[in-house]
């Protein structure tokens, strides 16, 4: 298989090479990390979430265009917080970033067809800097709920572009976008990376991964499943709209098939725009 690029099966470890990789290139992609029957069952429950309906927002991409996107703090009883607990999603970011992590959010970003917008260049931790995060210990999990591709605004990153540490970001419409000659000379020096992946797929990228996606004009929609962990040792010195440290209890990975909860809002902890701490900061620098 490609570099950084390895398969699911019930007896995956992460194992040597997979740390380097992730190590070199900043992310590893996993193969069927969920199962079709995993998936289906995410997928009827994201689709007949209320919260995926009444608590939306989106950033605009300075293009005409927002891509609609429910995030919410607080991991929940519910198939999502089933999944964001398992084994084989929290355990393995664990491996990869070298210590105990608790959930710093989830979110489902829904880049509808024909509609969907664009997410400019920038690193999470272009963000989460801003929350008091002092380490870029961080990182998050990209699952596919529908096949991404160049037609329908799959991310597209710039491998081992976490090496360079934390680039500039400024505002830039409802976003914070990396400074465009920095990306420019990194994508040079290292290339760009489309991430192509079909459901149940996951990418693992570390924070300071500069990626981006193209707005979807196709006609197939471009949902996915997004959890980002903190390592427990990086709690943030400010309080903000996302969690302090709170202990994460893992579960088996067959836990998603027996989760009988397919959506629970409760204490789920749904963000909205209007309480962004870190584009605030970003928006008053001088």
């Amino acid at each position: 298989m490609p570099e950084s690029e390895y398969s699911f099966t019930e007896d995956f470890k992460v194992t040597d090479d997979v740390k380097a990789d992730f190590e070199k290139n900043g992310y590893v992609i996993i193969r069927d990390l969920l199962s079709s029957e995993e998936m289906k069952k995410l997928t009827e429950a994201l689709e007949s979430d209320e919260g995926m309906k009444t608590k939306t927002y989106g950033r605009d991409d300075t293009q005409g265009r927002k891509t609609k996107t429910a995030l919410w703090n607080y991991v929940g009883n519910d198939i999502t917080g089933a999944v964001a607990r398992t084994e084989k999603v929290a355990g393995t970011f664990e491996q990869l970033l070298g210590g105990e992590v608790y959930h710093y959010h989830s979110k489902v970003i829904m880049k509808e067809a024909r509609t969907g917008g664009a997410h400019l260049w920038h690193q999470d931790y272009g963000y989460w800097y801003e929350n008091g995060c002092m380490y870029p210990n961080m990182g998050t999990v990209w699952i596919a709920v529908d096949k991404a591709d160049r037609g329908n605004g799959c991310l597209k990153i710039i491998p081992g572009s976490h090496k360079a540490g934390r680039v500039d970001h400024s505002r830039v419409g409802d976003q914070a976008g990396a400074d465009l000659e920095r990306v420019s000379q990194l994508e040079k020096a290292l290339g760009l990376f489309h991430v192509e992946i079909n459901p149940g797929d996951a990418l693992f990228f570390h924070c300071n991964i500069l990626h981006r996606s193209e707005q979807n004009s196709s006609d197939r929609r471009r949902w996915a499943f997004l959890v980002a962990y903190n390592r427990a040792d990086n709690n943030p010195v400010y309080k903000h709209h996302h969690p302090q440290y709170t202990p994460l209890s893992k579960l088996p990975n067959a836990a998603i098939l027996e989760c009988s909860t397919a959506t629970d809002l409760t204490g789920k902890g749904f963000f909205s725009l209007d309480k962004d701490f870190s584009l605030a900061s970003l928006n008053t620098k001088a």
